[in-house]
């Protein structure tokens, strides 16, 4: 009888949802990794593959689309760019663009706060989101001076739908405490992290 009753309440209030996948922890890159993508960033190949980002990245804010597709945020208080997956980008020029920014958002001078992924059921799809997050070096400060921000606070992801690379969005944060200097423009940033040989 007990099992009857047990089937027939399972029927009745059967769960239509299932469990989705949300997970969140730090990451590492293999030294490896990070030697490839320095060495690909000097290479002609990523050289080439910086300076058409970069000019797409002014282009597309002249309403001028081309592939690989840039998209433009700006506000106030953030700007930023997203870069979708598009030719003549592959898996392995994707990550090493990633990494590469990653190591020039470091070369300005910023120390890198946290590096994880997350994994994403959104819509019977699994997204993997990997993200730095960089700020301004902490300073000794004479009295009565400004705080420097440099850019404001970067985020840098990298963001995968079902293992296919999606895009890659980079966003500078500013503070507008009074404690701190005026960030410096977004254009100098996106100059200093497109800068080629």
């Amino acid at each position: 009888m007990g099992n009857f009753l047990d089937d027939l309440f399972k029927k009745v209030f059967k769960s239509e949802t299932k469990p989705e996948v949300n997970f969140k922890e730090n990451y590492t890159y293999k030294e490896e990794d990070w030697q490839e993508a320095e060495m690909w960033a000097e290479s002609p190949e990523g050289q080439e593959l910086l300076a058409v980002v970069y000019r797409n990245y002014h282009l597309k804010r002249t309403q001028i689309l081309e592939l690989p597709e840039v998209h433009v945020f700006s506000s106030p208080y953030a700007n930023g760019f997203a870069l979708s997956y598009d030719p003549p980008l592959d898996a392995k020029s994707f990550l090493n663009l990633f990494l590469a920014f990653s190591r020039r958002i470091l070369a300005l001078g910023y120390r890198q706060v946290s590096l994880d992924r997350k994994f994403e059921e959104i819509n019977d799809q699994v997204r993997l989101t990997e993200k730095f997050y960089f700020k301004p070096p902490l300073q000794a400060l004479e009295e009565g001076s400004l705080i420097s921000q440099l850019f404001g606070n970067i985020s840098l992801e990298k963001i995968s739908v079902n293992n296919q690379p999606s895009y890659i969005k980079l966003l500078a944060t500013v503070y507008s405490d009074r404690l701190y200097q005026n960030a410096g423009s977004f254009d100098d940033l996106m100059d200093r992290l497109f800068e080629t040989n």
